[in-house]
């Protein structure tokens, strides 16, 4: 059985939190500034989701570059260098007034910010077995949800001063990096075998029924996460609710601080549900939060859509990052697992443009709609390809 304090006592899953605090660092802080985006470059609510995409796009092509090399030559030396450079080319989004420039200031960070989603996850795979684990993949999902929840509303109020000040965030990952290299103890694996029979071992972990079911729907997650919450969710709040951005940051806010409190306890819902169950239960909560905020027009309703999309978000993060993390050895796991962020990547890249068509041609209402239906795409994906019995 997990013994849940010795593992959040862990000093070395505490320094895996840092690395997951940054590496959501890079869109839910900047995500309430976008109406000061908009105005300050006269840019329209779609092309501001391009800050969102130029972030993103690096990690579908480097991520599997980067497990690879985290798989032969260690965690650390692709860990610390990606998290130099998230901090320095975000911190430069600071000094930009050209939405061009801006964009490639994104990019560059976005390549910084390619391994460590992955790297993180793997650490945890690396250091913890069984209910250990299970525990620890919760802890981390609540840090990340906490992360989540505090970075739009620290966003929101640095907007207040400027949209630029959004971009000071970043600079903490350098420190970070730093006190990584001294105090991270992490296993790396031993006895690497020749690189054709790594590929194949590679191969045979990712061509499995299970994980293209799981990988299809960390596409559709993102999709839905990049697309209708983060990109149109503040623009819901400032059309039909005219908030300002630090009632826009404390809104998301309330949504990651449920979705925190619901991973944080993710070692019981693992006692009371299957892992398949986790999911299926997980995707009818996300259908469910998106019809209701595509017809709110009123506190009541975003505030239950909001907290019905953070109870879901709670359980699908870790239950997906779970199971996925024990489908391959330790010699694998990097390549295994930064595939996998290569997948969510591309979730998160195409969310705000195929969100964006749904609006495009109904608003916000449809934008919403669109999500529920990705959901509910989700959901029979799980159904029929995920069976942890046959893995």
């Amino acid at each position: 059985m997990a013994n849940p304090q010795s593992v959040l006592l862990n000093k070395n899953l505490q320094l895996v939190f840092g690395v997951t605090l940054v590496a959501v660092m890079g869109v839910a802080s900047i995500t309430p500034a976008f109406p000061e985006v908009i105005r300050y470059f006269q840019i329209t609510a779609r092309q501001v989701g391009w800050l969102i995409v130029a972030f993103t796009l690096p990690g579908i092509f480097l991520t599997p570059l980067a497990g690879i090399l985290a798989d032969r030559l260690g965690r650390k030396v692709i860990l610390i260098p990606s998290l130099v450079l998230f901090g320095v080319a975000g911190f430069a989004c600071f000094f930009v007034r050209d939405f061009q420039w801006l964009l490639l200031m994104r990019l560059i960070q976005g390549i910084g910010a390619s391994s460590l989603g992955s790297i993180n996850v793997t650490l945890i795979g690396d250091l913890f077995t069984g209910d250990d684990r299970v525990a620890a993949m919760g802890y981390n999902a609540s840090v990340l949800s906490i992360g989540t929840a505090s970075y739009p509303a620290l966003g929101g109020l640095l907007t207040t001063l400027g949209w630029q000040y959004v971009f000071v965030l970043p600079i903490v990952a350098v420190p970070l990096a730093i006190i990584v290299l001294l105090n991270l103890q992490n296993p790396e694996p031993a006895n690497k075998p020749i690189l054709s029979t790594y590929f194949s071992n590679v191969w045979h972990t990712i061509n499995r029924k299970i994980v293209w079911g799981l990988f299809g729907a960390n596409i559709l997650l993102f999709v839905i996460l990049y697309g209708a919450y983060l990109t149109y969710f503040p623009l819901l709040l400032g059309t039909r609710m005219h908030a300002e951005s630090v009632v826009i940051g404390g809104t998301m806010s309330l949504m990651s601080a449920i979705t925190a409190l619901t991973s944080f306890q993710m070692a019981r819902v693992n006692k009371l549900l299957s892992a398949k169950s986790q999911l299926l239960l997980a995707t009818l909560l996300y259908m469910g939060a998106m019809v209701l905020l595509s017809k709110a027009f009123h506190w009541q309703g975003i505030i239950v859509g909001i907290a019905i999309f953070g109870l879901g978000h709670g359980i699908l993060i870790p239950a997906l990052q779970n199971m996925l993390v024990g489908l391959a050895s330790i010699r694998e796991r990097a390549a295994f697992m930064s595939l996998n962020s290569m997948v969510l990547r591309i979730g998160q890249t195409l969310g705000p443009l195929l969100i964006g068509i749904f609006y495009q041609f109904g608003g916000i209402t449809l934008a919403f709609t669109g999500g529920a239906l990705f959901a509910l795409l989700m959901f029979f994906l799980i159904l029929f390809l995920v069976h942890p019995r046959s893995a």
